[in-house]
């Protein structure tokens, strides 16, 4: 059984959560402010957590910087923001996906199986494919150069994984979607352009010869 801790203020929107995963089996914990959350984390080891931006206190955002620096455990960010630049920002700092309030507890429901699924798919393999100066071990969910890690977020890996395994394919941004999040994915298009960005700033800092190569009027790949 899975288990997820939904961290948020408001006290209706906590319980509607509640409500819909242990619907669908999972054990769910409710924290409504990040103060004990570290703790929490190390003692109850959540699978998952869907995280608010907007609490008192310490916020949504320095609480991911937090957890990411000793765990890649999925993040959800749940806000009442839709700025381009605080979905971004969720996303750029380890975020795997990003709601905006109102939003639809079933659609909630959906992105939080398909990480779930991704995750067990891609446990189930050993793969290591190689690209130009870059390495990735598909079983250990690791890329690196020259022993050097490439770091990445969830979803950057996955994105980063679709095209390596897709070597020389183009894929339009719909198409990217559907694999990364689902066919039933309701937010923005250019939430991949904001993760091949992140992943072309990261592939820059370890000066990596590999190129995410834009496909003018179409979408994205990976070339040899």
């Amino acid at each position: 059984m899975k288990y997820i801790f939904v961290v948020d203020d408001e006290k209706n929107i906590r319980e509607l959560v509640k409500k819909y995963l242990e619907k669908e089996g999972y054990n769910v914990t409710l924290l409504e402010n990040g103060m004990n959350l570290i703790g929490k984390i190390k003692e109850l080891c959540p699978d998952l957590i869907v995280l608010d931006i907007m609490m008192p206190g310490i916020d949504g955002i320095e609480l991911c910087k937090e957890i990411r620096k000793n765990s890649d455990i999925p993040i959800i960010f749940i806000s009442a923001r839709d700025e381009e630049f605080d979905r971004i920002l969720g996303l750029e700092i380890g975020g795997d996906d990003y709601l905006s309030k109102p939003f639809s507890p079933r659609e909630l429901v959906v992105r939080i199986k398909n990480i779930f699924r991704r995750l067990e798919k891609n446990g189930n393999t050993s793969d290591i494919i190689s690209i130009k100066d870059l390495n990735m071990d598909i079983g250990r969910r690791f890329v690196e150069k020259n022993g050097e890690e490439l770091k990445l977020t969830t979803k950057e890996y996955e994105l980063m994984e679709f095209l390596f395994r897709n070597k020389n394919m183009p894929f339009t941004r719909e198409q990217l979607i559907e694999k990364i999040w689902g066919y039933d994915y309701l937010g923005d298009l250019r939430v991949i352009d904001d993760l091949i960005k992140r992943i072309r700033k990261k592939l820059r800092k370890i000066d990596s010869k590999l190129e995410i190569s834009t496909v003018w009027g179409y979408g994205y790949k990976i070339s040899e």
